[in-house]
């Protein structure tokens, strides 16, 4: 099936950025959010990012003004209908993903797919809340999605190979190297190691081994990491890894993939990361400064 408009779900980091790539690459979009405010938040957040390319003169403002036409915000999630791809875009909860993708099935015409941008939950729990599991699949894009290269493709168990191949098409047509998942486990290939490592640094700050920063130095100039773990859950945001964390333990029981405390406790003070101005590092300012002192 070819694929001409595209149906995102979402219009926050991840769902803008999925928008952008996707009108960077010719794709009508359609971005939905709950509330014209988060709408209008996503369709700025595209312009900037675009503006940003433009200045690098990795794009020219003629082609980045026509993406941006390209794209149309709605808060209603009926606009899903003359979709041919569907991409859900929203916060790391299993239940809410499947009130999603039950409202898409009903609404999205039959030969439509179903994407889901997990970064951690089974694709075949998703996919149970339809009638069309074997248009389910994983495409987890990575943060932020303009910029990473990479996008995991994950098959649920009753994923077709039709729909596998036409959304590793698109992927690469949006210029992404893919990497296939063929089994449908949490947290899929780059989460379920990053994660562990995310947890382990995490713990060595909370026992006071080291600083959130030398850690990060560690890792960037020992194994060549272009950012640091703590910087990088600023970035995803540690509510974000938390959900995460916590969706590969409830599916493997093993304790190593259960967030350290100080996540925990993160997420209950509002030190997500950059999206609140402070996790690991204070961004209040615009810049990132170390303030984490062991």
């Amino acid at each position: 099936m070819e694929i001409k408009k595209v149906f995102v779900v979402g219009a926050g980091l991840m769902g803008s950025g999925i928008s952008q790539v996707c009108a960077t690459a010719g794709y009508d979009v359609t971005m939905r959010d709950i509330n014209d405010e988060a709408v209008a938040r996503g369709m700025k957040e595209i312009e900037k990012s675009l503006g940003r390319f433009v200045k690098k003169e990795k794009i020219s403002e003629a082609d980045a003004k026509a993406a941006a036409a390209r794209v149309t915000g709605t808060t209603e999630m009926a606009a899903a209908a003359d979709a041919d791809l569907v991409v859900e875009a929203v916060f790391e909860k299993l239940e809410l993903k499947q009130d999603v993708f039950g409202q898409l099935d009903e609404i999205a015409r039959p030969e439509c797919i179903l994407a889901t941008n997990t970064s951690a939950i089974s694709i075949t729990s998703i996919a149970a809340a339809t009638k069309r599991p074997d248009k389910v699949a994983g495409t987890h894009f990575f943060s932020p999605v303009p910029m990473m290269r990479l996008c995991e493709l994950i098959r649920g168990l009753l994923t077709s190979d039709e729909t596998m191949k036409a959304v590793e098409d698109w992927a690469v047509s949006l210029g992404k190297e893919t990497v296939l998942v063929q089994k449908d486990v949490a947290g899929f290939i780059a989460n379920r190691v990053g994660l562990a490592m995310f947890g382990v640094a995490i713990s060595l700050v909370e026992a006071g081994v080291a600083s959130p920063q030398d850690i990060d130095k560690a890792m960037k100039l020992g194994f060549a990491h272009r950012m640091g773990p703590c910087e990088t859950a600023d970035l995803t945001g540690i509510d974000v890894l938390t959900n995460a964390m916590k969706a590969i333990y409830n599916e493997t029981q093993d304790e190593r993939h259960w967030p350290p405390e100080l996540m925990l406790r993160m997420v209950t003070a509002g030190l997500l990361g950059r999206k609140t101005g402070k996790g690991f590092y204070d961004y209040s300012s615009g810049e990132q400064v170390a303030y984490w002192t062991v």
